[in-house]
């Protein structure tokens, strides 16, 4: 009581008690830095080292286990700097998942351009996947694992959709053409990823080398799958 009795005090005004809080100096203090800091510009480099240690932290221990709080550890900031650049982990999980799938996907189609004979044009499109797989790997993790997650939303389903329309395309040309085996889209697509996946982890492991001969006859052998 005596607590509530600093906190508050009244007075009778034309027969009605009137009641006015007195705000602690501090909590006066934390309302004006979190507003001051919210305000401020988002600061690009705090943005890669959130995006970076949130990639690695995911590729080492998955998502479920992952906190706000280990984030701003791994990126050497405060937690409550944190939550000013991303209200919660859903929304900062979702936000990273749609700035690196759109990174992801330009990358895949780099280069791939109609002039190209069409088995060249998906032998490019299967490199750039394996060489984005090799320098980000930590990224390229954490969009599995969020895509294959509880958190993973049927908004950014629809998303990663729009942004791979180009290789689906791809895969569906080459049905039209009957040059590519006449099977779902998905199961064409899955095929491709999943040769790059496996490739990408023998290179990565030192089993295989980085080099392009393997690359040529890892290739190969997707390519024997994918066409008619």
């Amino acid at each position: 009581r005596g607590s509530w009795a600093r906190l508050c005090t009244s007075q009778i005004v034309g027969g009605h008690r009137i009641s006015r809080f007195r705000v602690a100096p501090v909590v006066v203090e934390l309302i004006f830095a979190y507003i001051g800091a919210a305000m401020k510009p988002k600061d690009d480099e705090k943005q890669r080292a959130i995006a970076q240690a949130t990639f690695e932290l995911v590729a080492q221990t998955g998502l479920s286990g992952l906190t706000m709080a280990d984030i701003a550890r791994a990126a050497g900031i405060a937690t409550s700097t944190l939550y000013v650049y991303y209200p919660s982990k859903d929304e900062l999980i979702s936000q990273l998942y749609q700035d690196a799938k759109t990174v992801t996907a330009a990358r895949i189609m780099e280069g791939v351009v109609p002039g190209l004979p069409y088995r060249a044009r998906v032998r490019r499109a299967w490199g750039n996947l394996l060489r984005h797989r090799l320098d980000q790997y930590a990224e390229v993790v954490f969009q599995e694992e969020y895509y294959n997650s509880p958190w993973f939303t049927e908004g950014n389903r629809e998303f990663s959709t729009r942004l791979m329309a180009g290789l689906f395309g791809l895969m569906e040309e080459g049905q039209q053409q009957e040059i590519l085996k006449a099977v779902p889209i998905p199961l064409l697509t899955a095929s491709l990823v999943g040769s790059v996946r496996e490739t990408g982890n023998l290179i990565r492991t030192k089993v295989l080398p980085d080099e392009e001969a393997v690359h040529q006859m890892a290739f190969g052998l997707c390519w024997d799958a994918l066409k008619s």
